[in-house]
């Protein structure tokens, strides 16, 4: 009897209308005016997110912009463990409704973007899909306020027309003292402003919601268009003479390759027309057990398609062509000539010179001599 029993949600059912259920979920929705989020159906009860996933979902989307998402601020904030939190934010991202990437900040800094979506499947749809829904946001949080902003954009026209209408009748009473032009005025506003307005509003309504979603469509299209074609493959290379010797070693060597694996069992055609292909690889001076080990090196298992995978290693794989004797000669040493030394003949010092004789001091007291006498 001292247990507290809270009767405000037992009072709140006697005031639903209509038949309550028997069983099951009573929903008593009261409209929010400030701080709540409004939360889809997509999300709430979406298939494959445990819930776990949508909770952390619903909390993320109720932050504010700019607010830090990560593991351990997520972590900090609530009583979640790191682990849990990681798995949620895992799922979310396998779904769409999360994206997380690496970005470099204009100073240097690596930092973590986290982008979130409530409906990333309207992303993935036409902006005419995806715009009747951001209507309900502006309802609350209740699940089925789709149908109410459909007729509220109609009554509002019709406002409109009315004005228009009362106005005309007030110049109506300034021709009362004659009495002819009175039968005119009265059928005008009757019959002549209901038609027009009905004619003019559907179409000037239609017309800018068609031609909105189908400019602002492009935007909206994340799926990549078709890619271009793919270039030509490149031809299988040719020797510069298909000589006998090259021919008969090539198909050899080609018919050859089943008794090192049995998945390179070629038809006769297929080596007809491989053998140009060796022969390019032999003429460029490539021997044969290195063929061999090049076109069968590494292959996976099965090879279904033999001709093409030899077809493609003897094409991208080709070797250039030896290098000539006179390329690999080096080029001839660079010889500085060295002045050698000398022994002067006045002094006995050493000094550079090509030819014996005097060093420069001894030949400049040579010339104040000869200047002097």
């Amino acid at each position: 009897m001292d247990t507290p029993q809270n009767t405000a949600l037992t009072r709140a059912l006697t005031e639903l209308p209509g038949p309550l259920p028997a069983r099951g979920v009573i929903h008593i929705a009261i409209r929010h005016t400030d701080r709540f989020t409004v939360v889809g159906n997509d999300l709430a009860q979406h298939p494959g997110l445990s819930t776990t996933a949508v909770g952390f979902a619903v909390r993320i989307q109720s932050l504010p912009q700019g607010t830090e998402v990560g593991i351990k601020a997520l972590a900090a904030r609530f009583p979640e463990g790191e682990k849990l939190i990681a798995a949620a934010l895992r799922e979310l991202e396998t779904h769409g409704y999360l994206q997380r990437a690496r970005t470099r900040l204009p100073n240097g800094r690596i930092v973590t973007r986290t982008v979130f979506c409530n409906q990333p499947a309207a992303l993935l749809r036409p902006r005419a899909a995806a715009a009747p829904p951001q209507l309900p946001p502006t309802a609350g949080t209740i699940a089925t306020p789709a149908p109410v902003p459909e007729p509220m954009p109609q009554p509002e026209p019709e406002p409109t027309v009315e004005p228009e209408a009362s106005p005309k009748p007030v110049p109506a009473p300034e021709p009362v003292p004659t009495p002819g032009p009175k039968p005119a005025p009265e059928p005008k506003p009757v019959p002549a402003p209901d038609p027009p307005a009905r004619q003019a509003t559907p179409p000037q309504a239609a017309t800018p919601q068609d031609h909105a979603p189908a400019a602002a469509s492009p935007f909206v299209r994340l799926v990549p268009p078709p890619t271009a074609p793919k270039p030509p493959r490149p031809p299988l290379p040719r020797p510069r003479e298909l000589t006998p010797e090259l021919e008969r070693i090539s198909t050899a060597l080609l018919s050859d390759l089943r008794h090192h694996s049995p998945q390179f069992t070629l038809s006769e055609d297929d080596v007809r027309e491989l053998v140009p292909g060796v022969a390019a690889w032999l003429e460029r001076d490539a021997h044969p057990d290195t063929i061999r080990h090049t076109l069968t090196i590494n292959a996976p298992e099965p090879v279904n398609y033999p001709y093409q995978f030899v077809k493609h290693r003897l094409t991208v794989l080709l070797p250039p062509p030896l290098p000539g004797a006179q390329d690999l000669t080096p080029p001839p040493a660079r010889r500085n000539p060295v002045t050698p030394f000398q022994t002067c003949d006045g002094c006995e010092r050493a000094f550079r010179a090509p030819t014996p004789g005097h060093c420069r001091d001894c030949r400049a007291e040579d010339e104040q001599r000869a200047t002097a006498a």
